[in-house]
């Protein structure tokens, strides 16, 4: 649904549950899995979110709804491969980009990762 221009998005905190969008799947354009509790950057990923990703895209194609899913917090080369294989279409790498001792490589080897999305 787009009105002016603007689109959809949801935000879900580690700790909600996916039954608080379901009534919104289908006007969603965008949801957002948290991977860390919101505050501030450098923090853990938390691998619950692996799970979550691949029920909220299963969730969107039950419903036909071409809705993106964005992770953010925690997200780096050593989990990214991971990340994109359950399902998410963009990823947000803040500390691991501007965290790098060379923030143009860093974001040339995100670039350059192997995106499977037949593991659902």
């Amino acid at each position: 649904m787009v009105f002016f221009g603007a689109k959809a998005g949801v935000a879900l905190n580690p700790g909600t549950s996916l039954a608080t969008v379901e009534e919104v799947m289908e006007d969603a354009d965008l949801f957002l899995i948290m991977s860390v509790n919101p505050g501030f950057g450098g923090q853990k990923f938390i691998y619950n979110a692996i799970p979550k990703i691949r029920r909220l895209k299963n969730m969107l194609i039950d419903v036909n709804s071409h809705a993106m899913i964005e992770i953010d917090g925690g997200v780096g080369l050593h989990n990214a491969e991971q990340i994109l294989k359950a399902g998410t279409d963009i990823l947000v790498a803040g500390t691991s980009v501007f965290g790098a001792v060379d923030p143009i490589d860093a974001v040339n080897k995100f670039k350059n990762i192997k995106r499977d999305t037949s593991i659902l």
